[in-house]
């Protein structure tokens, strides 16, 4: 296989940062077209994965990470195939896009708290995929994990919220979670090391299943089923491309394109899932509050409750703790090197007074 020059390390931090500013404003846009302009969540699938399919195209292509991806020939033409781990891997990323979203749509079931449920379901895989991985965990990554989890169960005292679990919701809320643990321990058993070629690789390939994954499964329901959810998913191939709000549709696509890059680059650090998981989830709920505010000044929404801004508090805690290692490492680094400095300038000469 062709070797390539090692990619530069990049901070986790700059991924959540890149991370937050994805899922901002889509999660606002997504909320005002489901609920201001009525269109529904499923409605809303195929154009905005078809718009993720190009968006992930046009990504890898600028980047030049097809490179990295595994090599076979095809009636003659060599092309980027994946793996099969991380083929799988990369279905279990397109599960984890519509059962997101329509976790949000579900009738007689708070937002809140299928946000809850999910954000903390892989809160608590994180640990056990690293106890199975035999990955240590380290403190500061606990203390995180918990403040993670404070902050999620914080927002159960929001007031008047349903909590009325359906079926469909519950199987929606297992396919999220199987999906998430699958793909970290694809993860930590491939990708999560210091060759940073072979988190590019793992990265590409999963990348370049999902979203094509996600629209052949889209459509194939919209073709071959007869029910409710395939009638919306027809009118979102068909009618909706006629839209008016058919280019607000497009950036939706193109922002949780973005999540999903900054996300997935965020899982792919080195380090525990203990600690990568908490980043990824706090950048998240920070985004979540940013997007409920905008919603506030712009559509006059309700303002958050203060178990949500208490949780948000609880969340940059958590960023903090997290941060420690950034600024730990350099102060050990300095006390370390200033007794070297006076061991390297040997004995003082008398003679020179020095």
């Amino acid at each position: 296989m062709t070797q390539h020059p090692q990619r530069a390390e990049v901070s986790i931090w700059w991924f959540a940062l890149g991370y937050f500013a994805a899922y901002a404003p889509y999660s606002a846009m997504t909320k005002y077209l489901s609920k201001t302009r009525g269109i529904s969540g499923v409605e809303l699938l195929p154009s905005t994965a078809i718009a993720s399919l190009v968006g992930m195209f046009v990504f890898m292509s600028a980047m030049r990470w097809w490179k990295y991806a595994g090599r076979r020939k095809v009636l003659g033409v060599e092309l980027p195939v994946p793996g099969f781990w991380t083929f799988l891997s990369g279905l279990c990323t397109a599960a984890i896009i519509p059962t997101t979203t329509l976790a949000y749509t579900f009738g007689g079931v708070s937002i809140v708290f299928m946000m809850l449920l999910m954000r903390g379901g892989v809160l608590i895989i994180a640990p056990m995929v690293d106890f199975i991985a035999r990955r240590k965990v380290r403190w500061f990554s606990w203390a995180a994990l918990g403040l993670s989890i404070a902050a999620l169960l914080a927002a159960l005292f929001t007031g008047k919220r349903g909590y009325d679990m359906t079926l469909v919701a519950g199987i929606d809320l297992a396919i999220y979670l199987l999906a998430y643990f699958i793909r970290l321990r694809f993860m930590s058993r491939l990708a999560k090391s210091d060759d940073e070629n072979a988190k590019a690789r793992y990265f590409v390939e999963e990348q370049m299943v999902a979203t094509p994954a996600l629209v052949l499964t889209l459509g194939a329901m919209a073709l071959f089923t007869e029910n409710q959810m395939s009638r919306e998913l027809v009118r979102g191939f068909t009618t909706f491309f006629g839209s008016e709000l058919l280019w607000m549709a497009v950036i939706v696509g193109l922002l949780s394109q973005g999540t999903g890059i900054f996300g997935g680059l965020i899982l792919l650090d080195k380090r525990e899932n203990t600690y990568c998981v908490p980043v990824n989830r706090a950048s998240s709920i920070l985004a979540g509050l940013v997007a409920s505010y905008s919603l506030t000044m712009i559509l006059g929404e309700r303002t958050p409750a203060f178990s949500e801004l208490l949780g948000a508090g609880l969340v940059l805690a958590a960023i903090a703790v997290l941060s420690l290692p950034n600024f730990i490492k350099p102060r050990q680094a300095h006390a370390t090197v200033q007794p070297l400095l006076v061991a390297s300038s040997g004995p003082v000469d008398k003679a020179s007074g020095s």
